[in-house]
């Protein structure tokens, strides 16, 4: 299941940069495309394989490994009926559908969180109140189509709920802790920042999205704190491993982008608030500078301890290795093409288009390599 969203996701993000670049779909279809088809999906299967963990418990169950299959089910429905091949009402049905799953995910978390032997690591708090930001992205759905006259602000607000507070807060906990695994070197101050953290980022988060819909000067604190947030973690990373360790490996060199991304994107952001730029060029830029740096580089990390479950072996180190080569490179035309989208520069598609596809190259690169070893074991 997770190898299957994992290709998906990056298949949809292909799809997204023909769309784009064709233009014959919206901008608000295309993100919706790559939001409920591949990153929330991918997100909730990430979330059942990290929760075990985090808990120190056994596997989710497969009624849990296969609820991101009903969310991509409803996220094709969204992406139908904002192209206008399902009526508006097939939106309602899938969000409905999106937030029962949501439910449910955090009733297993809770769940497993208070059975755990010890205390829970505090990065699940961190997936529970991003999954409850989703929960709340999704019931604006329907109070925008009851309230036309606010629609404006409760689109703004939903927007925000979902990527700075659904990926956001998503991302921010979990490269506090894969960016120590990528690099083999565990990090024991991580929890205590986790746990310090949380409240400011939830907070900012808020400020972001209620401040995005009704006043500006709240958005700009907000994301002054999420910004700072962001560059704990970021400075947190670099004392510890320094810039040389984090460029020369390819998958800890993405994930860093996705910081860098994200901090990039607040900044524009607060500037779009005040009416600076176009902020309709922030989602294509978000897609770009945040989100295909850090799937890209959970997946280099990731798919090979998928592919090969079990021990450490040398057909997984191979594969990592694959993965690797060349992700420095690609962070880095990633982050270029994010900026020049922000910036209303169409130009910013073709970098993320060789990025990507230079990424597809080395997963298949790797899973040859990884069939090879099977072969000759």
């Amino acid at each position: 299941m997770l190898i299957y969203l994992g290709f998906s996701a990056v298949a949809v993000f292909l799809a997204a940069l023909v769309l784009l670049h064709s233009g014959g779909t919206s901008v608000a279809a295309v993100a919706h495309l790559v939001f409920t088809v591949a990153v929330v999906p991918l997100i909730f299967a990430a979330i059942s394989h990290f929760i075990p963990v985090l808990t120190r418990s056994r596997a989710a169950p497969r009624g849990v490994v296969l609820l991101p299959l009903l969310l991509q089910v409803a996220g094709v429905v969204t992406f139908l009926a904002f192209r206008g091949t399902l009526p508006e009402s097939a939106v309602y049905a899938a969000a409905s559908v999106t937030l029962l799953v949501a439910l449910l995910f955090s009733g297993w978390m809770i769940l497993r969180a208070r059975r755990t032997l010890g205390r829970a690591h505090p990065g699940w708090r961190w997936y529970l109140l991003a999954i409850a930001f989703l929960a709340a992205a999704l019931l604006l759905i329907p109070a925008m189509n009851g309230w036309p006259q606010a629609r404006p602000q409760l689109r703004l607000l939903h927007l925000h709920l979902n990527t700075l507070g659904f990926i956001g807060l998503t991302a921010l906990g979990s490269l506090q802790v894969l960016l120590p695994t990528v690099l083999r070197t565990p990090d024991a101050g991580a929890a205590q920042r986790l746990r310090r953290q949380l409240p400011f980022a939830a907070g900012a988060v808020l400020a972001v999205a209620f401040g995005a819909a009704f006043w500006p000067p709240l958005s700009l604190a907000g994301a002054l704190v999420l910004l700072a947030v962001t560059l704990q973690i970021a400075n947190a990373c670099l004392r510890r491993h320094g810039w040389q360790t984090l460029s020369a490996n390819g998958t800890a060199a993405a994930l860093f982008a996705a910081l860098a991304g994200f901090a990039l994107l607040l900044i524009l952001g607060s500037a779009h608030a005040f009416a600076l730029g176009n902020g309709g060029d922030a989602v294509p830029a978000f897609v770009v500078a945040f989100l295909l740096p850090l799937v890209s580089g959970a997946l280099s990390e990731l798919l090979p301890v998928w592919y090969l479950p079990g021990r450490r072996t040398p057909a997984r180190d191979r594969m990592h290795a694959e993965l690797r080569c060349g992700g420095t490179l690609r962070a880095i035309l990633l982050l270029v093409g994010g900026a020049l989208l922000a910036l209303g520069m169409g130009e910013g598609l073709w970098f993320a288009a060789l990025a990507l596809l230079s990424f597809v190259v080395a997963l298949l690169r790797s899973l040859a390599t990884a069939g090879a070893r099977r072969t000759t074991q």
